[in-house]
This record gives C-alpha cells, structure tokens and sequence, in this order.
C-alpha cells in the first residue's frame, strides 16, 4: 500500500527530532593535512575550508573536503594532553562525530537530552560576517557524538572559525554522492539498548533486523539492527558480535579500536562500475569475493540494467528486496588498525542492505583477518 503525502506530512509533524540529512562526518587522525591529500586523491574530494591558528583556532587543525553533498572534516590537535589526542591515541584514526543536519539546533538539544541523552554540546552560536550557526550535541556509543548544525542563518564557506581553503590541486570527482548510512559496532549485548536509545531519545525505528542466522559463516558470526529517523535520511545501522567459532569481524574491530566505534561509511553513487574503477586506479583496495559467487547471481537476483562481466571483474556484490535491486562494495581498512572501511553503493530502487551478500562478503573479511592473524 502506497504512503499519501498526507500520511507523510502527518509523519513529520509529530517527529519530535526532524533530521534533514548528514551535514558532515568528522575524523579525528593523525595528520590532517595528509589525510587530506589522501581523501582528495584517492577519493576524489575537493578542498572547502581550514580552520587552524591562521584563523583563530589554536589547540587544532582541521580541513574539510566535500565532493556533491559528502563532507568530510579532518582534525587533528597541535598539541598532547587534550581529548582530541587522547582519542586518536585510544583509537587511531577515525569517526568522532556524525553531524546532521536540523532546522534547530536548540530545539534538537532540548528534545533529544529531555528524553535521556547525555550532553555533548549544549547550544552554541558561532557567528562571523557570514552570519551564524548552531550547533549543540549529544553523546552515542563509545566515544562518537552526534551534533546537530543548524545553518539556515550561514552563507560562508562551511562554518564560523574557518576560511576559504583553495588549492591548486584538485583532482576529478569519482562520483561519489551523499552518506548512505553509516554504522556503528558495539559491546556484547549492547545492540538493544543502543537500538533503545535511537528509539527513545533520538525517535527512531528499527526498519530492519539481522541475526546469527542471517549473518554467519563456519567460524563467526554478528547481529545487526537498522535504525532509521522518520523521514529515512539518516540511518544507522548497529552491529553487535555473536558467538562463534573463531574471532568476528566486529570482534576484531572492539578489540582494535580499543572499544564502541564507527565501523565504515556507506557513500552512495550513481554509477558504481565508473566509481570503483576510479577508486581503485587511484590505489584504493577493496574486498574480493570469490570468482563462484558470479555463476549463480543472476539466478538469486534477477534480471538488472548492469553486465555482469564488470560488476564480476570489479567484485561488485548485488543483491534485491521487494522494492528493487542494490550494488555494493567493501573496502579494506583504510588505516592501518583493521577498524575504519567503506562501503560504496549504488541503489536500483532497493532499500535494504545486501543481506543475500552476507555470508559471501564475511567470507572475504574473514579471509583478511586469518592474514592478520586475528581470526
């Protein structure tokens, strides 16, 4: 039965948090000016804005990337002893906060710490000659917090505290898109109360569940929930270990990241044969799933628009649901603790999550982490 507008306006009307997307993903590392130079070669970003001691900031350095509506920003602290290096110490490289976009800042403060979050950021104003924005916060599992950014009253390059970044070197776009979801990994037996926590405080839904049954192979194994606000631009996936044989992926993730942590970052596209490609000319690895996984596919998925011989010599994984097809793609860790990936996918009317690529995919990881010697 098809959803009417009215049924969806009256949806968002009594959504107590409406989010309007990802405003931007920030990565704590340790060297921003070369993981910049990282993301805009291999990725294809281009340079935004550069917050530092030239603008005021002295305790850090952040450059931000954007390629279409997928921003990243890179921080790294100019000095030890303050959270920023204690995180990059504790966990590497990787996501501190998931940035989403809101038309209030002050009211998502309000709504989301009423209902049980604990305070990142109570509600601050940065303002220059741009104009202002909003931003405040709350805390999720392990050491990653959401802020929410309001910016309705900002036309400056990214926010308050940056400049313009130009840089001579900007290499091509790869295509990629927006954040498609984002994931989170977390202790054992922790999914349900996180998943209790997006119910509760931020008001989402669990729109999808996997468990060991779906998510399995001969040695491990995991369970994950899917929690969508009201609108489906955000979704956060949250995976939990399950027992098994030998060491699960997600396993070897808490024990690496040295505790709860981002996992990887899906990026949509819109061609992924011409995304992937690029990716991997310009030096990014990906997983590989077995030549076999190819001669029955079509059988399992159906007819779709692709050919096969591409998606088969790039690896590419398919999988459908009642609305349509997806094509997806794992990367290997982008750093080198075994923690931080991501997935690149490209949705032909799908909504789901390529649970039929599960065991075929877990296979590969499985096959990385016995090279590691963590399996």
């Amino acid at each position: 039965m098809q959803t009417t507008a009215v049924e969806i306006n009256k949806k968002e009307e009594t959504d107590f948090l409406p989010l309007q997307g990802t405003d931007y993903v920030e990565f704590y590392v340790g060297n921003a000016k070369q993981a910049a130079h990282f993301y805009k070669t291999t990725f294809g970003f281009q340079s935004l804005a550069y917050a530092g001691p030239e603008t005021g900031v002295m305790d850090k350095v952040s450059y931000v990337v954007r390629q279409n509506k997928l921003t990243f920003v890179l921080t790294t602290p100019l000095r030890t002893n303050n959270a920023i290096a204690d995180h990059i110490y504790k966990h590497g490289d990787g996501v501190k906060v998931l940035a989403l976009m809101v038309n209030d800042a002050n009211d998502a403060w309000h709504q989301t710490t009423s209902r049980g979050g604990k305070t990142y950021m109570e509600p601050t104003i940065l303002k220059d000659k741009d104009g202002e924005v909003v931003l405040s916060g709350i805390h999720t599992y392990g050491d990653t917090v959401h802020l929410f950014v309001e910016r309705k009253n900002y036309n400056g390059v990214f926010m308050p505290g940056y400049r313009l970044w130009e840089t001579d070197y900007n290499p091509a776009s790869t295509g990629l898109l927006y954040v498609d979801h984002c994931v989170g990994n977390v202790g054992w037996n922790q999914m349900n109360p996180w998943v209790k926590f997006y119910e509760d405080v931020m008001g989402f839904k669990n729109i999808l569940s996997f468990d060991d049954k779906d998510i399995s192979t001969e040695y491990s194994a995991l369970m994950s929930k899917v929690m969508s606000n009201g609108n489906g631009y955000v979704k956060f996936p949250i995976n939990e270990p399950a027992e098994g044989k030998k060491k699960s992926q997600v396993e070897e993730f808490l024990d690496f990241y040295n505790g709860e942590g981002v996992q990887h970052v899906a990026i949509a596209t819109n061609n992924i044969v011409e995304t992937v490609t690029d990716l991997q000319n310009r030096g990014i690895d990906f997983l590989k799933v077995p030549a076999s996984y190819y001669d029955s596919i079509l059988d399992r998925v159906g007819k779709i628009d692709e050919d096969l011989a591409p998606l088969r010599d790039l690896g590419i994984l398919i999988d459908r649901d009642e609305e349509g097809y997806l094509l997806q793609i794992f990367s290997k860790p982008l750093q080198d603790r075994p923690t931080l990936f991501f997935e690149i996918i490209q949705r032909k009317g799908a909504k789901s999550f390529g649970k039929g690529n599960f065991k075929a995919l877990f296979e590969a990881l499985e096959r990385e982490q016995d090279a590691r010697g963590n399996l």
